[in-house]
């Protein structure tokens, strides 16, 4: 005979103990990521509390970088969400996404790979198409800006070293670097990756912009092709 599976009921846990109450009381910080999707979904259905529907739909999505992936109808369709609560969860997923991007927007410094990973990972490990993203840098290695200049795969033949560089030469950057994703995880840099880093670096000896790095965001790990010599000087050849 099958077991009947345990409920959490927030009703049952001592007051101090439920998601909001606790919030309240220690901080958002402090929370797991499933009682803050609590929090936001308010309410479960049919014998599940809004805990166990946060924990479910975790599981199910494999985290939030999954549920950020659904789309609006997949979420919907999901016993215990619909319409309302869809909107109010890929609002909230919204919201994060454009904090990241504003982050730029208090000029970070950056002196090392890992610094221009914890910029850019969350916002490009888990997406489904290559991006190709471009930071610009002042003398001083402050992000002044960030662009997308491309999206869908990398390939050599269509990536136009101009696009890359419109920006960084109107507003006389010093430097910049670039990142794209690997959508497979696997952050290891393809042929195509290393002879479009080669470009880029031999078009920004010539406009004197140096390219600092090629980063590779996979997912929880990412590579530094000027650490690997990949692109930046003959002994990265593969």
């Amino acid at each position: 005979m099958a077991q009947d599976v345990a409920r959490t009921r927030i009703k049952d846990l001592p007051t101090g103990e439920r998601p909001r109450e606790r919030l309240a009381r220690v901080g958002e910080g402090a929370l797991s990521t499933t009682e803050l999707l609590a929090i936001i979904l308010r309410t479960g259905v049919g014998g599940e509390s809004a805990l166990d529907l946060a924990q479910r739909l975790l599981s199910r999505y494999k985290g939030l970088a999954g549920l950020a992936r659904a789309d609006f109808a997949e979420l919907r369709a999901e016993k215990g969400l619909g319409e309302a609560k869809t909107a109010q969860l890929k609002a909230a997923l919204e919201l994060g996404r454009r904090l990241l991007l504003a982050a730029l927007d208090d000029r970070p410094v950056v002196h090392s790979p890992t610094e221009v990973a914890q910029l850019l990972q969350a916002e490009m490990a888990h997406q489904e198409q290559e991006h190709l993203r471009v930071l610009y840098l002042d003398t001083r290695n402050r992000v002044i800006g960030a662009d997308t200049v491309s999206i869908g795969g990398l390939n050599t033949s269509y990536i136009r070293v101009a696009d890359v560089f419109r920006r960084a030469v109107r507003q006389g950057c010093a430097s910049i670097i670039i990142a794209h994703n690997h959508p497979s995880g696997d952050p290891s840099p393809s042929r195509d990756d290393v002879e479009l880093t080669r470009r880029l670096v031999a078009a920004g000896h010539l406009l004197d912009i140096e390219v600092l790095d090629h980063l590779v965001i996979g997912q929880g790990r990412f590579v530094s092709m000027r650490e690997r010599g990949l692109g930046f000087d003959d002994e990265g050849r593969i």
